[in-house]
């Protein structure tokens, strides 16, 4: 069987991508806002499970930002949304829809890589990693 992190190449990609968008537009940006913005998500799609109403969250505008885009990425990839190009005309792309409970799961592994990689080299620990793969 693929370890996690095969199996879901993909849909880390996608994730990590989104984070990187948001790093990008915000030189102020650190590992902090990253992991705030999946914490939170990982309450939101907890809550989801346990048909609760989503969480109150305080997030900073950037921490916010990231939260927004990485969301928009889940709900993709969970069969909710539909890609939009830049006329904002809805393009159907074929994906592998998976579960709230495999999204958690990867979201769970995203933070583990922050909290990892900002423990290892600093604030900007772990956009300085993964700027090496996602371009």
């Amino acid at each position: 069987m693929a370890k996690f992190d095969e199996r879901y190449a993909e849909e880390l990609m996608s994730i990590e991508s989104a984070l990187m968008q948001t790093y990008r537009a915000h030189a102020d940006m650190t590992d902090w806002e990253a992991r705030d913005a999946v914490k939170g998500l990982i309450r939101t799609y907890q809550a989801e499970t346990r048909g609760r109403a989503a969480p109150t969250l305080r997030l900073n505008s950037i921490a916010q930002e990231a939260y927004d885009s990485v969301k928009v990425v889940i709900d993709w990839r969970l069969g909710r949304a539909l890609v939009l190009v830049p006329e904002s005309q809805p393009v159907d792309v074929p994906i592998t829809t998976r579960t709230i409970d495999e999204m958690l799961a990867c979201l769970k592994t995203i933070l583990n890589s922050i909290e990892l990689w900002q423990k290892e080299r600093g604030r900007r620990g772990y956009f300085d990693y993964v700027s090496q793969f996602v371009k």
